[in-house]
């Protein structure tokens, strides 16, 4: 049976970031459709992902490589980017209003945070004071896909600009996981406090710069 509390918390994040974003773009807005099924598929790619972070952590255990080193927090987050990735270049790319650069940020976006949502919901679920997980998520997990995501669409943003997508996919990807991979390792530390939020303020002060000097370049992509 569904929750729907516990899917209307889980959804509060998601929602306010969104907006933020979105408004970020009302120049040129994107599709409603577009939009929500980039959401969706956001969402529905996080249960894909679970499988494959699974058979990833029980082969690296099998091999003797510890469940929280650097190098399986490494990899477990970049599972994550790749097929939050996916989504928008499957899904979103090919497609007449995939038009600006800044469209490879927001779709990013979007898709980081149905996945994000999935994940809030799941916790959510599972919590025994629901609103204040939600705050946390909000400033925390929610926030940090976001950033790690709308990082990577940077990346590609320059990729497709500068006519050499690949090389700057995998240097995005790179930065994208670093974070997440950060983000969690200092999550396992320190638990979700205040020093982790700061951290997070701070990579979006670059984010937020990288998505202002897309919005002044914003030519048609050919």
């Amino acid at each position: 049976m569904v929750n729907w509390f516990s899917v209307t918390l889980g959804l509060l994040p998601a929602i306010i970031w969104m907006a933020f974003f979105l408004q970020e773009d009302k120049k040129r807005p994107e599709p409603k459709r577009l939009i929500i099924s980039t959401f969706l598929l956001g969402g529905a790619i996080a249960f894909v992902t679970l499988q494959f972070q699974t058979v990833f952590s029980d082969i690296s255990t099998s091999i003797g490589i510890r469940a929280y080193s650097p190098f399986s927090i490494f990899w477990l987050a970049g599972i994550e980017e790749f097929f939050k990735f996916l989504v928008v270049f499957l899904w979103v790319s090919k497609r007449k209003d995939f038009d600006e650069p800044i469209d490879a940020m927001i779709y990013m976006i979007i898709a980081a945070l149905g996945f994000a949502t999935v994940e809030n919901i799941a916790s959510v679920a599972r919590a025994t004071n629901g609103f204040e997980l939600v705050t946390l998520r909000f400033l925390g997990a929610t926030f940090l896909h976001t950033l790690s995501s709308g990082l990577l669409g940077y990346y590609w943003a320059i990729g497709l600009l500068r006519k050499t997508v690949t090389s700057f996919l995998a240097a995005g990807w790179f930065v994208a996981t670093l974070l997440h991979s950060i983000f969690n390792a200092l999550i396992l530390i320190y638990g979700p406090v205040f020093q982790v939020t700061i951290f997070l303020v701070f990579v979006a002060f670059f984010v937020l710069s990288d998505f202002e000097k897309l919005k002044r370049i914003s030519p048609t992509l050919a």
